[in-house]
């Protein structure tokens, strides 16, 4: 396939509008000498003389005349295209489904504050959540899912990531546990209680795990369970210590569930490290002007539900 210049194109359209080279020139930034040039080009490439010399004027051949209807029009739509896409999008008629993969909590906390927020701003956006089994980016690389919400650890190296909240582990009982008559807790004391666990995903120990083994210490894991939903149901209705992060708990949007009902936090006695949720991409979407509104949603969002 010959090259073709698109540039022609452009020329071509100012040609056939203007029925002068010397106003096309000026209208291109152009010398007379260059767009002559380029007529001939054009001449070669159409097969057609174009403008032919009708006194000390050119007037178009009948081959002109027939695209003078059709170039604008593709000159408009080679430029679209090979131009950068508009930084702005109509929220208010935007049509398109999202899909966001997170765990359980988030779901529960934030799925009402993001659908309000959605709905009151583009009512015909509609939402997805997806479990989220795993940390396997191949659901962002194939586009299944358009953000994953969680905390980035080993990242896949293309994928991008900004930053939502910081969370950390905090211990839950239900009220009347005699974990809550200690005046200070302990490690050994947190230790010794019966305790529920989530079930890691990955090969990588718990934190909290790390610390206590420090103080060779273990937890009397007495049920595993996969979701932080779960171990707080189970903490509430069974008297079992449970570890979960804050944001478990509720939040500034969503301050209260019923799933946590009759449970009290407390400080865990060992330090474990903050950690900080995020909303990750693939950097196909990074520049997609409605993809980049709704992670700005997402952000103001979660800045309202944690204002510290």
């Amino acid at each position: 396939m010959d090259l073709i210049d698109l540039n022609l194109l452009t020329a071509l359209d100012v040609l056939l509008a203007e029925g002068s080279v010397t106003r096309a020139a000026r209208r291109l930034g152009l010398s007379a000498s260059a767009m002559s040039r380029t007529l001939t080009r054009l001449r070669s490439a159409t097969g057609d003389p174009l403008l032919v010399r009708a006194g000390r004027g050119l007037v178009p051949t009948p081959h002109a005349i027939a695209l003078r209807e059709r170039v604008p029009a593709l000159a408009r739509d080679v430029h679209a295209v090979l131009s950068p896409p508009s930084d702005r999008v109509d929220i208010t008629s935007l049509d398109r489904l999202f899909t966001i993969r997170a765990n359980e909590a988030f779901i529960a906390f934030f799925s009402l504050p993001l659908l309000k927020a959605i709905n009151e701003a583009a009512p015909l956006v509609r939402l997805r959540f997806a479990p989220k089994p795993d940390k396997d980016a191949t659901p962002l690389r194939e586009g299944q899912i358009d953000l994953d919400v969680g905390v980035v650890e080993s990242p896949a190296p293309e994928m991008q990531s900004q930053p939502l909240f910081q969370d950390r582990l905090v211990g839950v009982v239900r009220e009347g546990h005699p974990l809550l008559k200690q005046r200070r807790i302990s490690a050994e004391q947190f230790a010794a209680f019966a305790h529920v666990a989530v079930l890691p995903k990955g090969s990588a120990p718990h934190p909290l795990d790390e610390a206590l083994y420090a103080r060779d210490l273990r937890r009397d894991v007495r049920v595993e369970v996969p979701g932080f939903p779960d171990a707080l149901r189970i903490a509430q209705h069974a008297g079992l210590v449970a570890t979960v992060p804050r944001s478990c708990l509720g939040n500034a949007l969503t301050p209260t569930d019923t799933s946590t009902t009759g449970l009290v936090s407390f400080e865990l006695p060992l330090e474990t490290p903050p950690f900080t949720i995020c909303a990750i991409w693939h950097p196909r979407m990074d520049a997609d002007p409605a993809h980049r509104w709704l992670r700005d949603v997402m952000v103001s969002l979660c800045q309202q539900a944690y204002p510290d």
